[in-house]
């Protein structure tokens, strides 16, 4: 967009009500046309916006457009702002919408989220006991986590993961939304928002098993 076409944009001068919104003073100087203020919130947010793109689409070419969409959507929308929720809140629930949208035909299955497990059942007993515990997260497993393999896979059993299990992982445990704050991005009751959550997180728990249970072994 170019900075004419930035300058006639028809702002609106309302503040916003959510003051405890870090972006606050951005978004005020952005209703200004504050050009300024505009590539600091997308320095801020981008990548986040990236991430939570790519969870629908399978390209980064077109997660990379429908984070540029977005862009353009929210600074013709700007007016729209209420500061009823958080301005990033904001931002993550318009992409989230024009991600779906560009990842109709690449989506995988919704229905995958209730037939997976999560843990392999033959490490239960008949009682419903572990057979097999989890191997405990010492000092020395977490320094295993900072390794380039065992970060391979993370991203490979994050990539593996039904689309809102992966959305929602992403947006709790790397760009840390609250849980109400995910339910609003991604249109989720919380009770949904937890199961999914759950069911991600024993996912990536049983990627981790997996390498560090062979690198222990």
């Amino acid at each position: 967009m170019s900075t004419q076409s930035f300058r006639r944009l028809p702002w609106n001068r309302a503040r916003s009500a959510h003051t405890g919104d870090p972006d606050l003073a951005l978004l005020e100087r952005l209703r200004s046309g504050d050009e300024d203020a505009f590539m600091s919130l997308v320095a801020l947010h981008h990548d986040a916006m990236l991430r939570l793109a790519a969870t629908f689409v399978h390209s980064h070419a077109v997660a990379e457009e429908v984070v540029q969409e977005t862009w353009v959507g929210v600074l013709r929308g700007i007016e729209r702002f209420e500061g009823r929720s958080s301005l990033k809140t904001w931002l993550l629930a318009i992409l989230c919408n024009r991600a779906r949208s560009a990842g109709t035909r690449e989506a995988r299955s919704v229905a995958d989220d209730d037939i997976v497990a999560t843990v392999d059942a033959s490490r239960f007993d008949a009682a419903g006991a572990w057979s097999q515990p989890p191997v405990p997260w010492t000092e020395e497993v977490e320094e295993r986590i900072g390794a380039a393999a065992l970060r391979s896979e993370i991203l490979a059993a994050l990539a593996q993961m039904p689309e809102r299990q992966r959305a929602v992982v992403m947006l709790r445990d790397v760009d840390g939304l609250r849980s109400d704050e995910v339910c609003e991005v991604l249109e989720l009751t919380p009770a949904n928002e937890r199961v999914l959550l759950h069911r991600g997180r024993s996912r990536l728990r049983q990627a981790l098993e997996d390498v560090i249970g062979v690198a222990g072994a």
